[in-house]
């Protein structure tokens, strides 16, 4: 028999899969999900808890697996389903790490980049439409450190503090988005433990993970299917106005707004998900530490919208 590998985020909600799922453990395939399962509630904390990336189904059955996947989004993104936001929050979260880390995976990849091109336009859309809907994003734990999952998170930070902003053009929000979502694409494989300080790293954590926006651009900048705006938010999400970020300590004159916006967010949920400051505190943390890193209104705006959640 032959099997293709699915991965687990794309398994959220009640919907009831048609196919079997299982798991490769040294070499064999052993069924672990069955026709008839979903993934609500328990069943989708046990998944996460195993932090599994990949499973796999019979080649055969791929068909039913990418019909399941468009149920489960149409659903989602339909404000009549009937679904709360928080059911429908955890496909759209699911949907958008799978897309981040199938470009992580293969940047080469056009198909997979303009997938998570489109999808991140229906991800703005989702967010600025639903005033509870980032909210129900950031309450979707990142347990197992993922940078795909911090992406997610990022997007969405950055999506709403464009809104706060008044920034309504379509075309830019979904660059914002999908830029932010592979702000880290250059991290994805440095092999660091991100769950704690900066200031806990030792010299040599600290070097590579300074690299990560050039590693991340020298991915990208020769790809011609990468939009330039996606590829500036990659070089310059750990820059600061002040010139104090990296890797090149460029001011705010030179850096571009999105990526000055993305630079915010980045910072602000690297203390929520890596650090796990309680939300209050990590916007108290921004406002006394970095208020000369980051635009003021942005951090106060930062700090409105997490009280909403």
């Amino acid at each position: 028999m032959s099997y293709v590998s699915i991965r687990v985020s794309t398994l959220r909600g009640e919907q009831k899969i048609d196919f079997n799922a299982y798991l490769k453990i040294n070499g064999k395939m052993l069924l672990y999900l069955r026709r008839g399962d979903s993934f609500e509630g328990e069943r989708l904390n046990r998944l996460k808890d195993k932090k599994l990336k990949k499973m796999f189904i019979l080649d055969d059955e791929e068909n039913k697996y990418r019909e399941y996947l468009q149920k489960n989004i149409e659903m989602a993104y339909d404000e009549k389903s009937g679904k709360d936001i928080v059911a429908r929050a955890e496909i759209v979260q699911g949907q958008q790490q799978s897309n981040a880390e199938e470009v992580f995976e293969d940047p080469n990849n056009i198909e997979a980049y303009s997938h998570a091109k489109e999808a991140a336009s229906k991800y703005v859309q989702f967010l600025m439409g639903n005033s509870k809907a980032v909210g129900a994003i950031m309450n979707i734990l990142n347990e197992d450190f993922s940078v795909a999952h911090h992406g997610v998170n990022v997007s969405g930070l950055s999506i709403a503090l464009a809104q706060k902003l008044n920034m309504i053009d379509p075309k830019q929000n979904q660059l914002l988005a999908l830029g932010a979502l592979l702000h880290d694409i250059g991290l994805n494989e440095s092999g660091i433990a991100l769950n704690r300080p900066r200031s806990d790293f030792s010299r040599e954590e600290l070097l590579i993970y300074k690299q990560h926006p050039t590693l991340g651009t020298q991915k990208v900048r020769e790809m011609k299917h990468f939009d330039n705006t996606v590829i500036k938010i990659i070089a310059q999400h750990e820059e600061h106005i002040d010139g104090s970020g990296f890797p090149t300590g460029a001011r705010e004159s030179e850096l571009d707004p999105l990526s000055i916006l993305v630079s915010s967010a980045n910072a602000l949920d690297r203390l929520l998900t890596f650090e796990k400051i309680p939300r209050h505190d990590a916007v108290k943390k921004l406002m006394i530490e970095q208020v000369g890193c980051h635009p003021l209104n942005q951090i106060q705006l930062l700090g409105e919208i997490v009280k909403g959640f």
